[in-house]
C-alpha cells in the first residue's frame, strides 16, 4: 500500500486560516466588550484573550507537525498557489479599503454607530470569494452568519439600551460578541480539518508499514 500524500501547504493553509480566526476573533470580542461601556471588562478580556490563545497554539501545533508531509505538491504547482496567494492579496487590500471607505462616511456623515455593522457586512461579503478560492466550504457559512448577524442587528435591534442607569452599545456588543463566536467557532472546525489531514497521514503512514511488513 502506498503512503497517503497529503501536501505540506494544504495543513498550512489549514493553520492560517486558524490563526486569522483566533486574532481577527478576538478583536470582534473586543468591540463588544467596548460596547458595554466597562461591565465586567477584566473578565471578558482575559475570556476573550484565552480563547484566542487556544487557537492560535493549535494552529502552532499544525504548522509544526506539518513538517512531516512531502513538499512535492507546492513544487510541481507553484503557480496556482502563487496565484491563490495574489488573490488573496487583492481581496484582502479590497476588504481593507472598503472598510476605510465605509470608515469616512460614517463619520462624515455623523452615522458612527452604522460603522461596525456595516464593517461586520464588508468582512462577511469577503468570505464568499476567499470560500471558492480556496475550496473551503465553511466559510460560504461563515460569510453568511455574518451578514445575517448584522443585517438583522440593524433592522430590530436600538442603538443603545440603558440597564440601571448603564448605557449599553448593543449594536456594538451584538455584532461584536457574535461575530467573533462566528470567527472562533470556525477556527475550531478549519483547526479540526487540519488535524484529520494529520490523521490520515499517520493511518497511512502505519498502513504502508503494515504493508511492508507483510
Amino acid at each position: 500500500m502506498s503512503q497517503t500524500t497529503i501536501p505540506r501547504a494544504a495543513v498550512r493553509g489549514t493553520a492560517s486560516g486558524v490563526i486569522f480566526m483566533a486574532f481577527f476573533g478576538t478583536l470582534w470580542a473586543g468591540i463588544g466588550i467596548r460596547g458595554i461601556q466597562g461591565w465586567e471588562l477584566p473578565v471578558l478580556i482575559t475570556l476573550s484573550l484565552s480563547i484566542g490563545f487556544v487557537l492560535f497554539i493549535s494552529a502552532i501545533a499544525l504548522i509544526k507537525n506539518s513538517r512531516q508531509l512531502t513538499n512535492e505538491v507546492i513544487k510541481k504547482d507553484g503557480d496556482r498557489w502563487r496565484k491563490k496567494n495574489r488573490w488573496f492579496g487583492i481581496i484582502f487590500i479590497l476588504e481593507g479599503l472598503f472598510i476605510a471607505i465605509a470608515a469616512f462616511i460614517c463619520v462624515s456623515t455623523n452615522h458612527l454607530n452604522l460603522f461596525v455593522p456595516v464593517m461586520a457586512l464588508i468582512v462577511g461579503a469577503h468570505f464568499f470569494p476567499l470560500a471558492s478560492l480556496f475550496q473551503v466550504p465553511i466559510y460560504y457559512i461563515t460569510g453568511t452568519l455574518l451578514c445575517l448577524l448584522a443585517t438583522i442587528t440593524m433592522l430590530t435591534f436600538p442603538v443603545k439600551i440603558m440597564i440601571s442607569d448603564h448605557q449599553i452599545m448593543a449594536w456594538w456588543v451584538s455584532v461584536g460578541f457574535g461575530s467573533a463566536l462566528i470567527l472562533w467557532g470556525t477556527g475550531v472546525i478549519v483547526c479540526l480539518k487540519g488535524f484529520r489531514l494529520l490523521s490520515i497521514v499517520q493511518h497511512g503512514d502505519e498502513n504502508s508499514k503494515i504493508s511492508t511488513r507483510l
